[in-house]
């Protein structure tokens, strides 16, 4: 009679150990990774950044240069923040969004990335990768950010992505309320964030 040996125990891989915010920091300190690198840190891993098309670069600029204006005409001591990193420590990430909303001046953040605390909004743009970008707003909202847009370029409106609520669908005849610390400051149309039309003076 032949006997079959039991196969011996297998053990599942242990999961590798996600980075940290201050480790990914020491890395580019260390100059293991170049700052100029195009990556950025997501969820514990290092990940290459997206190639941006005309498209993406335009509505970004459009998105930077209309809240730009509506920061300056209500004085408000908050700047814009392009695509340079932002710090969400509890979610093991430092991503870099296309557009972001910071409290205070530039100058405050020699030594320290803008965190949850203060960055009031954060805009992405998607012209072909909107189940990422999607995710990004999850990211984003778990992280502590009150309020992020998503510029979806290849359905033409803008997704408003809000803490513990569904997300608001704006077409391109809508307009959006631009909230700060719980301040309405101005309303925007949708139309005018989308490139090939150029914002009223």
């Amino acid at each position: 009679m032949t006997t079959l040996n039991p196969a011996p125990a297998t053990r599942s891989p242990t999961p590798p150990r996600r980075m940290t915010v201050a480790e990914y920091e020491d890395l580019i300190e260390s100059g293991v990774i170049d700052e100029r690198a195009p990556v950025e840190l997501i969820e514990g891993r290092i990940v290459g950044k997206m190639t941006k098309g005309n498209r993406h670069c335009v509505a970004a600029a459009q998105v930077q240069h209309i809240l730009s204006g509506a920061l300056f005409r209500a004085d408000l001591p908050w700047f814009v923040w392009t695509e340079k990193p932002i710090a969400l420590p509890d979610r093991k990430s430092m991503p870099e969004p296309d557009v972001a909303l910071v409290r205070g001046r530039p100058a405050d953040f020699m030594t320290a990335k803008p965190g949850p605390a203060s960055v009031g909004l954060v805009v992405e743009i998607a012209d072909s990768s909107l189940a990422d970008d999607r995710r990004r707003m999850e990211l984003y909202l778990a992280g502590g950010v009150p309020e992020c847009w998503l510029l979806n370029l290849v359905q033409h409106r803008l997704e408003v992505h809000r803490s513990e609520a569904a997300p608001v669908l704006l077409d391109e005849g809508d307009t959006v309320e631009l909230v700060l610390d719980a301040r309405f400051i101005t309303r925007i149309p949708v139309a005018d964030l989308l490139p090939g039309r150029l914002p009223e003076s």
